[in-house]
């Protein structure tokens, strides 16, 4: 699969996540075979940079490439300012967020209430096509409701202003993450279009993938919270699409990337938000690992990285024993 210049190591991405892809998950995800993992959405007001959630989205060090930056905001112009700043600071791809239905961003009239307003789109589109030398991408969804799935329109109006991929998530902005996505919308956008087109959207299995592509024709699938608990999911995806066999991993490999990944939010965000961010990711590892599920009180209980860390390495030591007993 191609973006622009870049030619990606699979056609399952990483979903970008608001408080999950941040940099430790990305690169754990990329180690997995994501082809790409986009950052958490940033702000297009750059007055909001400086504070330390913002410094941590705009941390990509020792990420592989390409580094993928995605913008939120309403302004055209300042989202070609945010999106040239961000160039300048090492993104190789910038992906512009219209696909968020989160209330806070809808209410400053962007993300997904973008998707309303046409003529809007078009003009970001363009200025930050304009203001940049590397490949833009777009995020959105099927339309703001199901009176008015504009997808085909918005994608037509993102190939004329030079987008170089579309990411489509098969709900509306009215729909949030409630019922079933639909893939028929963006089966529909992908037979009138030229850019590649990627699918997102309760894709939850290697199977359920592969039958996303054939279905909708989209060059690459995204998957969000199928992967939160089980980054190894991309390694099974891009197994079966290339039609090969992956031996399930064992509990004791899960287990040692569990506690590297857990010394990387707390080397990531410091003592006091480490914790915080790691018990996020215990409950997803619990919650994928059925039979590790009785471990999840005293994880979350845990109030300082030594403490955390020693439960999960107890817990999760004796989970990988039962297997091999």
């Amino acid at each position: 699969m191609r973006i622009a210049h870049y030619v990606l190591a699979s056609r399952a991405l990483l979903a970008p996540m608001a408080g999950v892809t941040d940099r430790p998950f990305r690169q754990l995800c990329r180690r997995f075979g994501a082809g790409l993992a986009p950052a958490e959405m940033l702000s297009a007001d750059q007055r909001l940079w400086s504070s330390d959630k913002s410094r941590r989205r705009m941390d990509h060090e020792g990420e592989p490439e390409p580094r993928v930056v995605q913008l939120v905001g309403s302004d055209p112009a300042e989202l070609a300012s945010a999106a040239s700043v961000n160039v300048d600071l090492g993104a190789q791809i910038i992906d512009i967020n219209m696909g968020c239905p989160a209330k806070k961003v809808c209410q400053r009239e962007a993300g997904s209430a973008l998707l309303a307003d046409e003529a809007l789109v078009a003009r970001i589109l363009t200025a930050v096509v304009r203001a940049v030398s590397v490949p833009v991408t777009l995020k959105i969804r099927t339309g703001t409701n199901h009176s008015n799935r504009n997808a085909p329109r918005i994608a037509a109006i993102a190939q004329e202003c030079g987008i170089a991929a579309l990411s489509i998530h098969g709900r509306t902005r009215a729909d949030f993450f409630r019922g079933d996505a639909e893939y028929d919308t963006i089966r529909e956008t992908r037979a009138a279009l030229d850019m590649p087109l990627i699918a997102n959207g309760d894709i939850d299995s290697p199977q359920k993938a592969r039958a996303v592509l054939d279905f909708t024709g989209a060059e690459g699938v995204m998957l969000g919270r199928a992967a939160q608990g089980a980054p190894w999911i991309f390694r099974d995806v891009n197994a079966l699409l290339s039609d090969q066999f992956a031996a399930p991993l064992l509990r004791t490999f899960k287990t040692g990337i569990i506690l590297q990944h857990l010394e990387s939010l707390y080397k990531f965000y410091g003592e006091y938000i480490g914790v915080r961010m790691a018990r996020k990711h215990l409950g997803w590892y619990c919650r994928q690992l059925s039979e590790a599920i009785a471990l999840r009180p005293t994880l979350m209980a845990a109030e300082d990285s030594a403490s955390q860390f020693a439960a999960a390495k107890h817990g999760f030591e004796r989970w990988a024993e039962f297997e091999a007993a």
